[in-house]
């Protein structure tokens, strides 16, 4: 068996040379980081909470749409939205959940208001599919009846519906 000098004698000539190659291996590259001001809307958000509070949500958006602008921007606290009956969201949501709801909504937000323009869509389904679709919308909030069988997305709604669509497309 070797001696305990003779052991330690390795140990040292290992750890030796496992620090030249440390030294001579080139730092892990930064991790990447925003460009100053990409993160303006957060930042301002973190300044108005409280240090020791849970957090908030905010969601912020300005559209211009077929004419139309939009500016919206709306905030919750986390504890607020946890403390929420989310079973209330089911209809809103779920009326979101027909492809042909959602085709719908981009139409109209894109110009096509009147029902018989939105009836030349095929794919939309028969006059009677449309009526059901536009009726669902109109209940769940998503849409306006504006009369002589014209509709439209409530302008408090154009900014959250497309921050729900980011959020489903990530």
């Amino acid at each position: 068996m070797d001696s305990v000098e003779d052991r330690l004698a390795a140990l040292e000539a290992q750890v030796a040379a496992l620090s030249e190659r440390l030294a001579a291996t080139p730092p892990p590259p930064a991790p990447a980081t925003a460009p100053e001001g990409t993160f303006w809307a957060l930042d301002g958000l973190k300044q108005r909470l409280p240090a020791d509070g849970a957090g908030a949500v905010l969601y912020t958006g300005t559209v211009r749409v077929a004419g139309q602008h939009y500016d919206w921007q709306y905030g919750r606290t986390v504890d607020d939205l946890l403390a929420a009956d989310w079973t209330e969201l089911a209809g809103a949501l779920s009326a979101l959940a027909h492809p042909v709801r959602l085709r719908l909504l981009r139409e109209i937000l894109g110009g096509r208001q009147s029902t018989s323009e939105l009836a030349e869509i095929e794919e939309l389904g028969t006059t009677g599919q449309l009526h059901h679709h536009l009726r669902q919308m109109t209940a769940a909030g998503w849409l306006r009846s504006g009369g002589r069988g014209r509709h439209a997305v409530p302008a408090e709604r154009v900014v959250p519906l497309l921050a729900i669509l980011t959020a489903a497309g990530r």
